[in-house]
Formats: structure tokens, C-alpha cells, sequence
């Protein structure tokens, strides 16, 4: 890709060129921007570089290694202090020639226009489907690509574990869910280049946030929302706050034009969005948008607890008037697999006459009863997009695969069970945890941790559910990042012990996670389940002053080979 930095600068409105003595004019020296970068380490020759603000430092401050390393022209905010002033003089005077400034009420918002004006704004030429969730979007954009594909679709992903560009899905190194906005611009572009008319889109509240607008100027045509319970409250502040910047998703129906050209041709694309009916802010969802939404529910089979009685469960919210939706009965879930039917309650024909519609049976290899809610979205999304019926998409189901790190079992011929997931939140705890303990026969043995410099209130929630269903619980590092890890864990563990555990008895602090699954593993008997938390597909654990390579699914299988199981 090519375009002079003027093109780009009609992208969006308020930019001026920086009037403090450092920049040449822009419009006279238009260089010619052939990449994009936010990381200085990532800039050559002819980069457009965007210097953003972060958590402990000013991006302004990597703007001389940025100029040093080639930057055509640099994108920044607020002012320079007279170190990087002086350092960006310094380095404008081994150049010869002249580096635009852009000064910009917010870099890191203008990326998006920006970079969807640099690589021709693929999404306006893709069918996009966007998945966002406390829980489930990984798998959920995972079934839809794969349907797809099953399909004879050409389509393309972005999710936390991996991606794909047209081809076949390939490991995400990053820690982040939606990534900035160069980046999922150039991965779209990508996919258009291969040929893909579908790009399924992982969609965090952080990514649909005004705050970073990292999904600003991707043209959606269908939302899918899965759950939201608490998370990320470091961020967002408030659950309410957290919910509507999730809602954005839907938002952003109504901004989007659906004409697509779609392979040369233009194609009206149905726009409307797809809610788990079983969640609180399901009506909310609904609200946000003026095109139709589809529900799917398992009347709240698929996520009930241990033990619970229908008197206990919590009662579900109603069904909105005039949401078709589909309904999950019968769930039968093992170890290796998942079982269910499915029926459509309320079609109705042009008279509004009810329509008695198939019930639909559905075999699937995928573990854990929570995969119905995901199955469930994967198949609406894609029924409707394509024009095939759910009966025609149906059979597919048993053809697809689960996701790295999301209920994968391990297995070396040691006689007890042991589980990967990435299950990091009270929720998904809540989630998780019943199914495995009603089908064990022996101890349940939890090991997990919680972000460093994320939510604080969630810690001891995760203790306390973990000690309800867990007979042995093992807190350990995550992404410890600038706090201490000793102290992160012990406010995990009050939660924990205000649920009947006692420290060093059934409640252990290891910090070294390596360590710590060794553990695990030595605690367990015959017929013992082991979980292994929160990290899953994840390449490294952060640390204040070191990253460390690191593999769950590797350093589980090299710690059984110790124990002589290979």
C-alpha cells in the first residue's frame, strides 16, 4: 500500500499540523506513507508513525527513535517536554529530509480512520460479523469461520488464540483480544486480497470503546452478543459503562451501509444482530439497534450449577416480543462431546400464523454444555448471512473443532483428568465448574490467577467460586505486570477462605506457575480432575520488569513426562 499523507489526512476532521517550531508544512512536503506503526521498534522507511499516550509513559518520548529509524511523518498529542523536544531536534538534524508533524486531540482515536483511508477501507468490500462477550467470543468467531468454510465460503478471522487471513488459522501472538486498528485494517486487507467475502471479527469492550476506537471505521453487518458479567471495571470503571461499550457492536449496525462490494459486485448484505436471551442485558442489546434481532437460549440448562434445584435458579429475563429465537433442549454433555436439540418457538408465516417448524438434532465433539450458547450463535449468524437452512447447517456442527486452550484435555495415560482453559472470571467459574464436578468421581483440583493491573474486584469473587467447587485450589501467577505477585494472589484467597478454605491445608500461594502445576499434579489421584486456568493459548507471563516465554499446554505435557507419563 501507498498513499500520500495528504490522502490520509482527509480521513478525518480536526487534525492541524503541529505550530510549535518543529514541523515543516505538510502540505508542501506530502512524503508518500507506505506503512503504518504505533510501536517506534516497528518503523522503516517511509512509516506514518503514531505516537500514542500510555499507561506509565507519553509515546512522545519513542518519537526520536521513530524520525532515527525512517519515519515518513509522525501523528502525536499533547506537548513535548523540552528532553524530547531537544531529542527530536537531534534527530530531525541527521536527516535531509523534512518529517511532517500531525498534532491531534487523540492518536490513538485517529488510527482507525487513518488506517482504514490507508489500505482502501477493506470492510466496505467484506461481509464483517462481530463477536463480543465476557465469555464465549473466541470459540463463537471460531464456529462461524468454520461453518463458513464448511460452508464453500471464503472467510477470514481475528480472535485472541488465532487468526486467519484466507487460509488456514494460524496462533495469535498478541495478549490482545481486538488488537489497534492498523492491524485488524491490514488483516482485512489481507483477507480481501486472498479473495475472502467474510471476515469474522472478535470484538472486546476495550476494542468498541470510544476510548481507543480501535473497531472505528470497520463496517459491521452482523453483532453477536454473548454474555456480560463483571470484568475489565479498571477500564471501564462501572459495569454500566462496560455494557455500553460492548453495545457499540449494535450501535454500529445502524452506521454502517450494507451495499457491499462484494468480488466486483455490489450485494445488500442483511444487517441484524444475535443475543443470548438467558443475560440480563439481552433487552439492552436489542435496544441499541434499529435492525432485527435474533435470541437463542437454553432456558438456562446450559449454565445451571451443581446441585441447583429449579426453585434455586435464578429466574431468567423474558423473551422480547417479536424475537425469533432458537432453543436448545435436551443437553447431554460428557467429557468428548455435546449433544442437543434444537427448535424455533415462535416462527410465524405472512398471516402471523404460527409455523410449526423441524426439531433439530445436533451431535458435536465439542466439550462442556456452555459450547450450546456458542453453537447456537454460530448457526444464526451463519444460516442467515449465507440463506441456508438450519436444518442444511446442522450435520456441519459435528465437523467442528474446538478452540486451543478452551476445554482441551490432556491426556498421557495418567489416571487422572486433566483440563486447559482460559477461564479467568467468577462467571466463567460458574460456567465451568458445575458440569466438571457433577461428572467427579474424585477431587477437583483448581489452579489459576487474575491479572495484574486489571479489576481488583473480581479477585476474591474468583476465590470464593473456585473454593464452592473445587476440593483443592492453587493460586498462582497469570500476569502479575507491575504488582506484587504475593499480594494479587492473597486477595484472590480471602474470597477463598470466606468460602470454608484453609491456607496450606486446601488452599496453596505459588507464584511460579511452572511450580505451582507440578503441584497440581503430584495432589492428584485416580479419578481426580485437574484445571489448569486463565493462561490457555497465551505465549508468556508478564512481569514488571521481564516477559517470560511460556506454554500451559507444553508445560503441563513436560510435567507429566517427569511424573513418567508420556
Amino acid at each position: 500500500m501507498k498513499k500520500n499523507l495528504s490522502e490520509l489526512l482527509t480521513a478525518f476532521e480536526h487534525i492541524r499540523v503541529s505550530a510549535d517550531g518543529i514541523s515543516a508544512d505538510t502540505m508542501q512536503t506530502n512524503p508518500e506513507i507506505t506503512a503504518l506503526a504505533f510501536d517506534s521498534r516497528d518503523v522503516a522507511e517511509g512509516t506514518l508513525f503514531f505516537a500514542l499516550p500510555g499507561t506509565h509513559t507519553t509515546g512522545n518520548v519513542f518519537i526520536p527513535a521513530a524520525i532515527k529509524a525512517g519515519a515518513a511523518a509522525v501523528v502525536f498529542q499533547d506537548e513535548f517536554d523540552e528532553k524530547t523536544k531537544a531529542d527530536i531536534q537531534t534527530a530531525l538534524g541527521e536527516r535531509k529530509e523534512s518529517v511532517p508533524f500531525v498534532k491531534v486531540t487523540d492518536s490513538r482515536f485517529v488510527m482507525a480512520p487513518i488506517s482504514a483511508a490507508f489500505y482502501d477501507n477493506p470492510s466496505k468490500k467484506l461481509v464483517v460479523i462481530g463477536v463480543t462477550g465476557t465469555e464465549g467470543k473466541s470459540s463463537t468467531v471460531s464456529f462461524i469461520w468454520q461453518l463458513l468454510r464448511l460452508c464453500g465460503k471464503k472467510a477470514g478471522f481475528i480472535s485472541t488464540v488465532q487468526y486467519s487471513l484466507g487460509g488456514e488459522a494460524i496462533a495469535n501472538p498478541q495478549h490482545q483480544t481486538t488488537p489497534e486498528a492498523p492491524i485488524i485494517q491490514h488483516h482485512l486487507a489481507e483477507m480481501l486480497a486472498a479473495r475472502c467475502e467474510y471476515a469474522v471479527v472478535e470484538s472486546s469492550s476495550h476494542g468498541l470503546s470510544s476510548r481507543t476506537n480501535r473497531t472505528g471505521c470497520i463496517d459491521y453487518d452482523c453483532g453477536v452478543f454473548m454474555n456480560v458479567t463483571l470484568e475489565h471495571l479498571e477500564f471501564h470503571k462501572t459495569f454500566e459503562q462496560y455494557r455500553d461499550d460492548k453495545a457499540n457492536l449494535f450501535r454500529k449496525l445502524d452506521e454502517c451501509d450494507h451495499v457491499k462490494l462484494i468480488d466486483g459486485k455490489k450485494v445488500t448484505v442483511p444487517a441484524f444482530g444475535i443475543v443470548n436471551l438467558e443475560d440480563p442485558s439481552a433487552s439492552y442489546f436489542i435496544k441499541a439497534t434499529k435492525h432485527p434481532v435474533l435470541g437463542f437460549t437454553t432456558e438456562g440448562k446450559a449454565g445451571k450449577s451443581a446441585g441447583e434445584t429449579s426453585a434455586e435458579a435464578k429466574p431468567l429475563p423474558p423473551i422480547p416480543d417479536g424475537v425469533p429465537y432458537l432453543l436448545a433442549r435436551n443437553i447431554a454433555s460428557a467429557r468428548f462431546g455435546l449433544n442437543f436439540t434444537l427448535t424455533e418457538p415462535n416462527v410465524v408465516d405472512e398471516h402471523a400464523k404460527p409455523v410449526q417448524t423441524p426439531v433439530i438434532h445436533i451431535k458435536s465433539s465439542l466439550p462442556g454444555a456452555f459450547n450450546a450458547y456458542n453453537i447456537m450463535a454460530a448457526l444464526l449468524a451463519v444460516s442467515r448471512l449465507t440463506g441456508t437452512e438450519l436444518a442444511t447447517l446442522s450435520p456441519l456442527v459435528e465437523k467442528l473443532l474446538p478452540v486451543k486452550g478452551r476445554m482441551t484435555v490432556i491426556d498421557k495415560g495418567q489416571p487422572f483428568e486433566l483440563i486447559v482453559d482460559y477461564a479467568h472470571t467468577p462467571s466463567s467459574f460458574e460456567t465451568i465448574f458445575p458440569p466438571v464436578r457433577r461428572r467427579c468421581s474424585g477431587k477437583m483440583i483448581s489452579l489459576f490467577g487474575s491479572g495484574g493491573e486489571r479489576d481488583t474486584e473480581k479477585r476474591p469473587l474468583q476465590g470464593e467460586v473456585a473454593a464452592r467447587f473445587c476440593d483443592i485450589v492453587i493460586l498462582t501467577d497469570e500476569d502479575p505486570r507491575g504488582e506484587d505477585s504475593v499480594a494479587l494472589l492473597k486477595q484472590i484467597a480471602v474470597g477463598a477462605e470466606k468460602a470454608g478454605k484453609v491456607m496450606d491445608k486446601d488452599l496453596f500461594i505459588t507464584p511460579d506457575r511452572p511450580t505451582a502445576i507440578r503441584q497440581a499434579l503430584k495432589m492428584a489421584g485416580k479419578d481426580d480432575i485437574v484445571l489448569l486456568l486463565g493462561k490457555s493459548h497465551e505465549n508468556s507471563i508478564i512481569y514488571k520488569d521481564h516477559v517470560m516465554p511460556y506454554d500451559e499446554i507444553s508445560e503441563a505435557e513436560k510435567a507429566l513426562a517427569e511424573m513418567g507419563w508420556k
